[in-house]
């Protein structure tokens, strides 16, 4: 009950500005600078600050952008959805498939995975979701998009790749629609998450980001990669940053979310000049 009051009524008290840079250095380490910023994180707290383009409520909400982004590349590339609710209990199991993919459509992380429905624990389940119903991302770490989003439930269609086991991401980074990096993540729910980055021309590149690196990562295929930067360019052109997520299901793309704050700025890239040349590709004038 305390931090439900404190995040209801005390946290909304402090300014975006001072709340940013507090859980900067809180996280980061060190205070950040948002007059002059020239690392990627510092930017990305730049813009939470002073980009706030009403799209923005659209395009991540998880339900919202399916249209958006069909209207842009084609519905062939969205995860079909097989329903949308205002509250848990209005969803009607006996109509949804053995397998399914619950998510909530206003936030990062309220997430449930249906695998076999006759093991579903149901009161886990909607715990869960309706904990992350109550929550307004937007106030936690001041990602502005997340501030307006209707929180809803939505169904998907479960999905794994080739593996058999799991859904690795694939996640462009676009500077004002660019691509210029992507790192894929493997082995989630399954092991420790691996992260692992590359260049535009696959070179996989020397660093990490808040998880290790997979020692087992193969090379992605060159094909299924240039179609997911040829459409991330599409979905991303009108802005400053965003990076555009994938699937890759048997040879066939799907397109996963857009984030306009990866990690929310919040996590160390090692080796740091990293971070200065994810800042260099950022054009914050104008």
């Amino acid at each position: 009950m305390l931090k439900y009051l404190i995040y209801k009524y005390i946290i909304r008290l402090i300014p975006d500005s001072f709340w940013i840079r507090l859980q900067f250095r809180r996280k980061m380490g060190c205070w950040p600078n948002l007059k002059k910023p020239k690392t990627f994180n510092e930017k990305l707290q730049w813009l939470k600050l002073h980009d706030r383009n009403p799209l923005y409520t659209t395009l991540v909400d998880k339900y919202a952008v399916k249209k958006w982004v069909a209207d842009k590349i084609g519905e062939q590339y969205v995860i079909p959805t097989l329903g949308v609710w205002d509250k848990f209990d209005d969803i009607d199991f006996e109509k949804l498939p053995n397998q399914f993919v619950l998510k909530c459509t206003h936030d990062s992380g309220g997430l449930v995975i249906v695998k076999d429905k006759a093991k579903m624990d149901l009161d886990a389940a909607r715990k869960k979701i309706n904990d992350c119903l109550k929550f307004n991302y937007y106030w936690a770490l001041r990602e502005w998009p997340y501030k307006n989003v209707k929180p809803r439930i939505i169904a998907e269609t479960y999905m794994e790749d080739e593996s058999g086991y799991e859904l690795k991401d694939y996640k462009v980074f676009c500077f004002n629609g660019i691509p210029k990096a992507l790192f894929i993540a493997t082995d989630r729910g399954i092991h420790e998450t691996k992260f692992d980055f590359f260049d535009t021309e696959l070179n996989h590149l020397p660093m990490k980001q808040h998880y290790p690196n997979n020692p087992n990562i193969k090379i992605p295929d060159p094909a299924g990669i240039t179609k997911m930067f040829e459409l991330a360019q599409i979905l991303t052109k009108e802005f400053r940053h965003c990076r555009a997520d994938f699937y890759d299901i048997n040879g066939k793309i799907y397109f996963g979310e857009l984030t306009f704050s990866h990690f929310s700025g919040l996590q160390p890239i090692e080796p740091a000049e990293w971070d200065q040349k994810f800042g260099s590709w950022m054009n914050i004038e104008g």
